[in-house]
């Protein structure tokens, strides 16, 4: 997808992206990794409800071709940006990988060496609540205090 901006009559071309961009300086594979991340963890909550009973035919169609239209622009992305759609993990050392190998997790098992996607799954399933303070602030003065909790579940309210 190249980005452009037609030119007004007498004006000069103001913007214009490449149709390739070099991968190798840049956020875009972390972020083509996020957005695949939360794609992938979309699909496993549609897999609960679907097998909950949860969601109507009509729901489960609209969702179904909802995330096929996401993996689609996920990998136009990455053909943009020259990052191969393999290399969307990352592996956080002890963690585990962010993502689980192709076809090897499936909402509600239990895996021997669950990736980071597999914990945020089982997380949103069972909810959590996190509680904290957060000071910010430079030259040894605390400028801001925020006092944060957030309740994180895909049960509804």
């Amino acid at each position: 997808m190249a980005l452009s901006c037609t030119p007004c009559e007498n004006s000069p071309e103001v913007f214009s992206a490449p149709d390739k961009v070099d991968s190798k300086a840049g956020l875009a594979p972390l972020l083509l990794t996020v957005v695949e991340l939360v794609r992938q963890l979309l699909e496993a909550q549609v897999i609960r409800r679907m097998e909950a009973g949860i969601l109507s035919e009509s729901d489960l169609d609209r969702a179904a071709e909802s995330l096929q239209k996401l993996e689609v622009q996920v990998l136009h992305l990455c053909d943009i940006f020259e990052v191969n759609p393999a290399d969307l993990n990352v592996n956080l050392g002890e963690f585990g990988t962010l993502l689980p190998p192709p076809g090897s997790y499936y909402p509600g098992k239990s895996g021997t060496n669950p990736s980071i996607l597999e914990l945020l799954d089982r997380l949103l399933n069972t909810g959590i609540v996190v509680e904290g303070d957060v000071d910010l602030g430079l030259a040894k003065l605390n400028l801001i205090h925020a006092q944060l909790r957030l309740v994180l579940t895909s049960k509804p309210d």
